[in-house]
């Protein structure tokens, strides 16, 4: 029995546009993808992180599982958005049983919501041991409402599977980058998930997360924006957007529409950015990951690159992880791979994490 291996579990990113899921198997020192799957949501299905249609929802989830290599019926989902709230506070440095006990009571004036109404978790980011804490320790607060997460978790147990841990997107971001590119202890890194409705933003230095934040602004903002400046159906926009031509309208007309959209976008980046530099220790970002659908809008990366002056490198949730596409039934790895970094580090959870 102590030798039997950790069973796996099926990581599930619940977005507003589309559900991808992803199990692994051990494979050497490292994982493998032994399934993999994306499928459409309804649109408003999802609103702001809310599942407005929890029937709609737990169908796209049902039609993933219909793919028979996923074999595990245990599912780790996440939360982003106004439901989550993460939050780095300073409290007088005791023991772990001592914090514990306080914690509750130490995260009441930290969170806006009613503290009956929300799960907590926490991790002990410092001690304060050491000889310049000035009998202070650093704790990283999580406060998920509890009706959010009961939203996720019932549409996962009507899809017929049993959700087992709720997470937040920003550290399955954090996992997944862990288990690709491990981490350099003095670099200041910021992983971008673009998705549908939010950009996920986590802010690593070495493997501490010292900032996040979600902007409720993404991919379907600038689909909204094509539909209405050029007079389209939402789903010609979208398609115009990823740049296909359609009848009527050519990818030239979205260009200045998407480039506008993509300023916006690069404003609210520059704010959390700023809102970093100004309460960190650090007054540098070394390095941006980039993934999520939204980060392929043509010249999104390259406007990253221009407005910070950094690094900006796509995302690869399978650099170290391998997902072989012809043995998975797949058309290809690197299509999936700007949609798979929370699912991917969603996987790599064990039912034994904190």
């Amino acid at each position: 029995m102590l030798f039997r291996r950790p069973r796996s579990l099926v990581g599930l990113d619940i977005g507003s546009s589309s559900v991808k899921a992803i199990e692994l198997k051990p494979s050497g020192q490292g994982y493998r993808v032994s399934a993999i799957g994306v499928e459409p949501v309804p649109p408003d299905s999802i609103v702001d992180g809310a599942i407005i249609d929890g029937g709609a929802v737990a169908d796209a989830v049902r039609r993933l599982f219909t793919n028979k290599r996923f074999k595990a019926k245990d599912v780790v989902a996440s939360l982003a958005g106004n439901a989550v709230i993460v939050k780095k506070i300073t409290l007088p440095a005791m023991t772990e049983s001592e914090l514990s006990e306080s914690i509750f009571w130490e995260a009441e004036q930290y969170i806006p919501f009613d503290i009956q109404d929300v799960n907590l978790d926490y991790e002990i980011l410092d001690p304060g041991t050491g000889h310049d804490s000035q009998g202070s320790m650093e704790v990283l607060l999580v406060a998920a409402k509890k009706d959010k997460i009961a939203d996720y978790t019932n549409v996962i147990a009507q899809a017929g599977k049993t959700p087992v841990i709720v997470d937040v997107d920003v550290f399955a971001l954090q996992n997944a980058y862990e288990a690709n590119y491990g981490f350099d202890p003095t670099a200041v890194v910021a992983i971008l998930n673009a998705g549908a409705s939010a950009v996920n933003i986590n802010i690593l230095t070495g493997p501490q997360s010292v900032f996040t934040r979600d902007v409720s602004i993404g991919g379907n903002a600038f689909t909204e924006a094509v539909q209405k400046e050029l007079n389209l159906p939402y789903d010609t926009a979208e398609m115009l957007k990823k740049g296909l031509d359609v009848d009527g309208a050519t990818y030239e007309d979205a260009r200045a529409v998407l480039r506008a959209m993509t300023d916006n976008v690069l404003l609210e980046v520059e704010k959390t950015f700023d809102f970093f530099k100004a309460t960190a220790s650090s007054d540098r970002i070394d390095r941006i990951m980039l993934c999520g659908g939204a980060s392929q809008v043509e010249g999104f990366a390259e406007a990253l690159r221009e407005r910070f002056d950094t690094d900006v490198e796509r995302f690869d949730p399978f650099r170290q992880v391998t997902c072989d596409a012809r043995k998975l039934g797949i058309d290809s790895a690197d299509d999936l791979a700007p949609l798979a970094a929370v699912a991917l580090g969603l996987a790599l959870r064990k039912v034994s994490d904190r």
